[in-house]
């Protein structure tokens, strides 16, 4: 189910959506931006096993802030053993989050269907080989 996201400020939107926190960045992401939104992201990723959804679609403009704060996510997440995904199509963006490598880290989805597809709330259980017979 989908709340309705909370006006924290000019460049960023927070909402859940079937039980994913989505951080909608807004607009031009330095480090104006990046000393705003970095206590909400801290907020949205200390719980145990977040489940985070990172949208960068209505970015305009991203530098080294931003991607100081997308490593900070995805290392918070991490050791909480949380899962995060991240949704970009703005060529700009990708093209930076390419020469920074993170893309290979953290790679960027289409859409935020995509995303959420990607982070099921019960993760599926592994399951063991069947046994070899012989």
């Amino acid at each position: 189910m989908q709340q309705e996201p909370a006006p924290l400020s000019r460049y960023l939107r927070v909402r859940q959506d079937r039980g994913h926190t989505v951080l909608e960045f807004r607009g031009e992401i330095d480090i104006v931006a990046a000393e705003e939104i970095a206590p909400r992201l801290d907020e949205a990723t200390a719980p145990p096993a977040p489940r985070i959804v990172i949208d960068l679609s209505p970015v305009e403009f991203f530098d080294a802030s931003g991607l100081r704060l997308l490593y900070r996510a995805r290392s918070r997440v991490l050791a909480r053993d949380g899962r995060l995904s991240l949704v970009c199509v703005h060529p700009p963006t990708l093209r930076v989050l390419r020469v920074a490598g993170l893309a290979r880290l953290l790679p960027p989805l289409p859409t935020l269907e995509a995303a959420l597809d990607v982070l099921p709330l019960h993760p599926a259980r592994q399951q063991s080989p069947p046994p070899l017979q012989g």
